[in-house]
């Protein structure tokens, strides 16, 4: 843009907004790149093993390799719980069609070729002071950390709009603001975000930086227009400049953005999804081509952001796949469990693919919607990938309901109904974080939240079966309103049990509601206990390091300490507890075992 070619009262001509804007972006991408050198090392280290380049990118099917069982397993549990299994317990009477048997595996079957998994600590344990105070929540779901980026971003885009600069009475330097950041917001809008890549964050994790720097765009955008209003209805020329295509142009630009704003407040955002995501669909494509009309100088910009969003939508269609995939309630979760087994490969523990469900019966638009949850299996399983859909809202409350249309009681029901979806993925997930590469690793979750407990405790007992987990003792806990949701995965948790050889598995499942009818304790398997009231998670952490620092067989025993991974998956709040406990440990005790790091797993609108 030719920063002479539309002057106003005041502008400073020894500044060059175009020229300064430019530097500002080269700052705030300096500035992701130092972030970005931050993560290098554990980037490094993960990608180090060949098998990470295969996983947590795009979803395929392979051959599995099926193992038979160890008989010496039952001898083995009794030794690591003090009782032996329940032998009425299987894996088939809970909500899965394969057993997990194929990860048994006798302790003294690989006690050479172990491979282990580097392990770089991240700077919060470096640093856990300073990680401390970045880590306090200012207010549910947001930390001081996040809070200091957004100021700092702030103070760039301030600093560009006020240099040398009253906004008031030069509008031309806001709208050059407003202008560089239109890379930045589409940047940050897409799935498959590129700074994430190079700083080990999901989009999901960046979003926040989204919404902000969208909020900034739309409020320079609005002063530069309103300042060229106002002077020109001073200088009664309104009426003059109104019907110059340009103009007309950019009022079709800020209508554009100030209608994605109005759509993405909380309320169409939690009420109306389908109108916040059809709006910024249309409006986002319309802004771009507005803008360029308005000035055509600044077409790197426009071209940019129009490059990332398209390179974005090629990603997602080469990550995207159809496939016939069975859905089945669970009534005591109020649950839709979806199998899709002919995909077993290609994610990480942790990540969540987006899902449609091709069916009219979901509605004349919810057939279109697409949907985030969180994968429940680990990969390389006979089970597939395996998602348990909460109801919530009307989209889930529908697919619910199909479910239930051949639920259990019919005979050509009796293994649920077979529904065609399109999924998407995977995404998100630990990032650059090996949960294999720590000495014990301790699971917090509350409701559906589950579903990542479950698909990283899998992933961690599939690794140590192939010698290739430092992982020493596996704590999860498991917070319910109500004490019956833990009957219909039993079985399969019982299970997960039974698999834990090197790295003994304890579950601790806390309801908060009472119930008339919850379950019996004494069929409960030994490691899964159910109590009433709240966790004590700062209890259950002090005896997590303290048999992480300890405990150790065979060839564990021998293995340097590497730390404590806490993952959280739940409300916002239980991330907010989980992160104050941490801030609470003592340094010597944090020292001891190497280190505690929290990864957490929230969606939010």
């Amino acid at each position: 843009m030719d920063a002479t070619t539309q002057s106003a009262p005041g502008s400073s001509p020894a500044v060059n907004p175009f020229q300064l804007v430019f530097h500002i972006d080269i700052f705030l991408l300096a500035l992701a790149g130092v972030f970005a050198l931050f993560a290098l090392p554990r980037a490094i280290a993960r990608f180090s093993r060949a098998a990470e380049w295969r996983h947590g990118h795009i979803l395929r099917a392979i051959p599995l390799e099926r193992r038979a069982p160890k008989p010496a397993m039952r001898s083995i549990q009794t030794l690591a719980f003090g009782a032996p299994a329940p032998d009425n317990v299987t894996s088939e009477e809970s909500h899965t069609l394969h057993s997990d048997a194929h990860l048994i595996r006798h302790p003294a079957a690989k006690q050479e070729g172990w491979s282990l998994p580097p392990h770089v600590r991240a700077w919060s344990s470096r640093v856990p002071t300073f990680a401390n105070i970045l880590r306090y929540r200012l207010e549910e779901g947001f930390s001081l950390g996040q809070a200091l980026i957004l100021m700092i971003y702030s103070v760039v885009l301030v600093y560009a709009g006020f240099l040398r600069s009253n906004p008031f009475a030069d509008p031309l330097r806001t709208g050059f603001v407003a202008m560089s950041q239109i890379p930045v917001v589409y940047l940050l809008a897409t799935k498959n975000n590129l700074l994430g890549m190079f700083v080990g964050l999901g989009y999901e994790k960046l979003n926040y930086i989204h919404r902000y720097a969208g909020t900034l765009l739309v409020i320079a955008s609005n002063v530069h227009s309103l300042g060229y209003i106002y002077e020109w209805t001073l200088n009664h020329t309104f009426s003059k400049y109104i019907r110059t295509p340009a103009i007309i142009w950019a009022f079709v630009a800020l209508i554009s953005v100030d209608l994605i704003y109005l759509f993405s407040l909380p309320f169409f955002r939690r009420r109306a999804y389908n109108v916040f995501y059809g709006s910024h669909i249309v409006f986002f494509i319309l802004f771009l081509p507005a803008v360029h009309g308005h000035q055509p100088g600044v077409w790197p910009y426009v071209v940019t952001a129009g490059g990332v969003i398209s390179l974005d939508y090629l990603i997602r269609l080469m990550k995207t796949r159809v496939y016939n995939a069975r859905i089945r309630p669970i009534p005591d979760l109020m649950l839709t469990r979806i199998e899709v087994p002919q995909l077993n490969a290609g994610w990480r523990a942790g990540q969540h693919v987006r899902i449609r469900i091709l069916s009219s019966a979901m509605g004349w638009i919810g057939w279109a919607e697409s949907h985030p949850f969180t994968i429940a299996t680990a990969a390389k399983t006979p089970e597939g990938l395996v998602l348990l859909c909460k109801t919530t809202g009307g989209w889930t409350g529908r697919l619910y309901e199909m479910a239930k249309v051949a639920g259990y009681g019919a005979d050509e029901g009796a293994f649920g109904r077979m529904v065609q979806v399109m999924i998407e993925g995977p995404y998100g997930g630990p990032g650059h974080c090996v949960f294999a590469s720590y000495s014990a690793a301790m699971f917090i979750v509350g409701g559906s939240g589950i579903t990542f407990a479950l698909s990283a405790v899998q992933d961690l007992l599939q690794r140590d079966s192939e010698g290739a987990s430092r992982v020493k003792i596996i704590e999860v806990i498991w917070s319910v309103q109500d004490s019956t949701s833990l009957t219909p995965l039993i079985p399969q948790l019982a299970a997960l049990i039974q698999q834990s050889i090197y790295a003994p598995l304890k579950i601790s499942v806390h309801y908060t509601r009472a119930s008339d009818n919850p379950p019996g304790k004494d069929f409960l398997p030994p490691g899964l206990t159910l109590t009433g009231g709240r966790p004590k998670v700062a209890k259950v952490l002090d005896a997590v390091i303290s048999r992480a620092v300890s405990y150790g067989s065979g060839v564990k025993a021998s293995m340097d300490i590497t730390g404590v991974i806490i993952g959280v998956c739940g409300p916002l709040g239980l991330g907010d507890e989980v992160a104050q406990v941490i801030s609470q440990v003592d340094a010597g005790r944090r020292w001891a075992v190497g280190g505690i790091e929290m990864h957490e797993e929230v969606f939010r609108w």
